[in-house]
């Protein structure tokens, strides 16, 4: 089945057939993004989960925001990007001062090497949880952003519904943040 994509913001820097021969041969650097709603002390009140058909599996699946850091590109920046991409100009995500990820994923294309499957590709995520303040409206390939409370997040059945093992990366990201129950 053939997927629609948008096209490549930054057309020089690979084509589709050069992206599919790299991913084939070197691992891809991503940033991911959960998007958070906090309230005014900063604890977590809501987590954003994005509703979106797999290019793999043409499944529907929760996901987060992510992307690829292009050649050139700042981490800072790529993850701009794709938080803009994938949640409208006006989401108003506000970035740490330090970039520093609150864990770095491994995604293998060969299920069961780690929790995280992405047939296409072996990439490294460095994901990040950021809060946002506006008017979230899901672009791109996104179908919708449901905003969930920790606890319905860490639910088994939502868990379940994340691509590639993004369950455990879920998960991982509430307790970093305290609100695991």
């Amino acid at each position: 089945m053939a997927s629609v994509r948008t096209p490549d913001p930054n057309p020089g820097w690979l084509s589709d057939i050069a992206l599919e021969e790299t991913r084939s041969r070197v691992p891809i650097l991503y940033v991911e993004g959960i998007p958070v709603r906090v309230d005014g002390a900063g604890n977590v009140e809501h987590v954003g989960l994005l509703l979106r058909g797999s290019p793999t599996t043409g499944a529907m699946n929760r996901t987060f925001v992510s992307g690829r850091v292009m050649h050139g590109e700042s981490v800072r920046d790529a993850l701009m990007r794709n938080l803009e991409k994938d949640l409208g100009p006006t989401a108003f995500p506000q970035l740490p001062t330090s970039i520093t990820p609150f864990t770095v994923a491994e995604y293998f294309p060969l299920p069961g090497v780690t929790p995280l499957h992405d047939p296409r590709q072996h990439a490294v995520a460095l994901v990040y949880v950021v809060p946002v303040t506006g008017d979230c409206n899901p672009r791109q390939d996104a179908l919708e952003l449901t905003w969930m409370t920790p606890a319905d997040a860490a639910s088994d059945a939502v868990l379940g519904e994340l691509e590639g093992g993004r369950g455990s990366l879920l998960r991982q990201a509430l307790a970093h943040l305290g609100v695991l129950a």
